[in-house]
């Protein structure tokens, strides 16, 4: 099969990490995306894509994502074989009818009350769950997503994960080495840019490895040594062809 012309990239680091193939069929094809791969082709990346790889190993021009993860972000990531089943599966995601669960590594207590929005209790006294609602904006040329005033347009739900322990980071994240760290599941019930790293630093829970919240740190782009611990852990929908109850689960694990 011919592939349409693109640009190419000379400069191009390569990123060492494999990208799994968790489940396909004539529809679609699901992956378990590693640390650092971008999506899709944006600035300096083109072929350390994963959809790049995935129209090179399959030989299928027609592939296309259904949503996306941040570069920074892994986890369970699906594509869409054909234009003919395109809209079908992307319209899942639009119309929140996709089940997510994301596990992050974040220091294990609570530091600072969000300036904006409502954090909210779901089993009062215990700190946690909690519901975070705020409003959160992406201007086009800012690197950074933030919250302001307004009309509520970002939830997430923040809970314990109470079968993990606690963690102290290695030297190579340069954190306070008194801080401990433990995982968080995190149910987001919107999608905006960024909105669980903006509600977690919120929160005074910055998620480790995170080089933009709360202040954003410089880090070369072939330096893998700091992934944010960030993973779409889970991802369940019903196929919009066969009716049947569709469960993914990620098998890359947060390490610090």
């Amino acid at each position: 099969m011919s592939f349409k012309r693109h640009r190419w990239v000379t400069s191009e680091p390569d990123i060492p990490f494999e990208l799994s193939v968790i489940y396909e069929d004539e529809h679609i094809i699901v992956v378990d995306k590693p640390h650092f791969l971008p999506t899709t082709p944006r600035g300096m990346w083109y072929q350390s894509t994963a959809l790049m790889r995935l129209r090179m190993r399959f030989g299928e021009a027609q592939i296309t994502p259904a949503h996306r993860l941040d570069r920074s972000t892994a986890g369970v990531l699906i594509f869409v074989r054909e234009p003919s089943a395109r809209g079908a599966y992307q319209m899942l995601f639009q119309n929140k009818r996709v089940d997510k669960i994301y596990e992050c590594l974040a220091p294990a207590c609570p530091t600072s009350v969000p300036q904006y929005g409502t954090v909210t209790k779901l089993n009062p006294p215990a700190p946690f769950p909690v519901r975070r609602c705020s409003r959160i904006e992406k201007q086009q040329g800012r690197i950074q997503a933030f919250e302001l005033p307004g009309t509520t347009n970002a939830t997430t739900t923040v809970c314990l994960d109470h079968f993990g322990g606690l963690y102290r980071p290695s030297k190579a994240y340069g954190c306070n080495s008194n801080r401990l760290y433990r995982p968080y599941q995190l149910y987001p019930k919107t999608g905006k840019t960024h909105q669980l790293r903006v509600h977690m630093a919120s929160l005074g829970l910055p998620i480790l490895g995170d080089d933009l919240y709360p202040i954003v740190r410089q880090q070369p782009s072939d330096d893998f040594s700091q992934p944010l611990q960030l993973v779409a852990r889970n991802l369940s929908f019903r196929d919009p062809y066969t009716g049947q109850r569709m469960v993914f689960t990620s098998r890359i694990p947060l390490t610090c």
